[in-house]
């Protein structure tokens, strides 16, 4: 059974999924950030594969992306990476990323990578859902690899019970119509945006992402889904001066 499924069936309440940038700081620290959130109890991992135009992330994704890149990250340098993970790491991973680098390597090859590595799921942001099932849908389901798609305050009721039937893995909601960013606490349109989707009772488990940053967004984003993601405030932590197991660990005491 996929991790991703696991996770969620498990009956775990307030699941924390954090984001980073694959190969940020330094560009051997990827599978290190891994097995120290997972050692911290940080249920599931993003893994952010570096792109030179990455439209919906803010600007310190994009920071901590342009500097992986500068550090020689590449998709193919990821998988060789993680290629021994799973002998030390049993948390679910999902690579987060554009569809550009993906195509530029080759689905099939894509795809062949991430089983054999391990990698349980991802999330292509300018990847059309409808695309996805035509195109890609039966390869995705046979390498064992869900992919997970994303719905925004604006996406009508009609497309989310779509998308839902769609999905497999959870749902990313991102809470606003903007980039990735840390922010205090949601303002009562974005909760009540939690809430309308929470009243909708879909099957898929629900994510909630972009603002999430401290314990108050936490909290607020598991009062009306499965748990929450956060990225940027993450890669702001890492960013500082000290040990990797040090920030890693003073981040999370902030959030939970």
């Amino acid at each position: 059974m996929n991790r991703i499924t696991e996770l969620f069936n498990s009956g775990k309440k307030d699941i924390l999924s954090v984001y980073f940038t694959a190969g940020y700081p330094s560009l051997n620290d990827t599978f290190r950030t891994i097995t120290e959130l997972e050692k911290r109890g940080v249920d599931m991992v993003e893994i952010g594969i570096p792109f030179s135009d990455p439209i919906a992330d803010g600007p310190v994704i994009q920071k901590s992306g342009s500097k992986a890149l500068l550090n020689g990250m590449t998709l193919s340098l990821l998988f060789e990476q993680l290629r021994e993970i799973r002998e030390y790491s049993q948390v679910p991973l999902v690579l987060m990323g554009y569809i550009n680098p993906i195509v530029r390597m080759g689905i099939d090859t894509f795809l062949e990578h991430a089983s054999r590595t391990g990698i349980d799921g991802v999330i292509i942001p300018d990847l059309p859902p409808e695309e996805y099932i035509e195109k890609h849908q039966a390869k995705f389901e046979k390498a064992g690899v869900f992919n997970n798609f994303l719905i925004t305050p604006q996406t009508p009721d009609s497309r989310l019970q779509q998308i839902d039937e769609w999905s497999k893995g959870f749902l990313y909601m991102v809470s606003s119509a903007a980039t990735t960013g840390s922010r205090e606490s949601f303002d009562e349109k974005q909760l009540g945006y939690f809430k309308r989707v929470s009243d909708m009772k879909l099957k898929t488990p629900r994510l909630i992402g972009f603002g999430v940053s401290n314990h108050t967004t936490f909290e607020q984003a598991c009062r009306y889904a499965d748990g929450a993601i956060i990225g940027s405030a993450f890669i702001d932590a890492v960013s500082e001066n000290g040990s990797l197991a040090q920030k890693v660990s003073g981040f999370l005491e902030t959030i939970r």
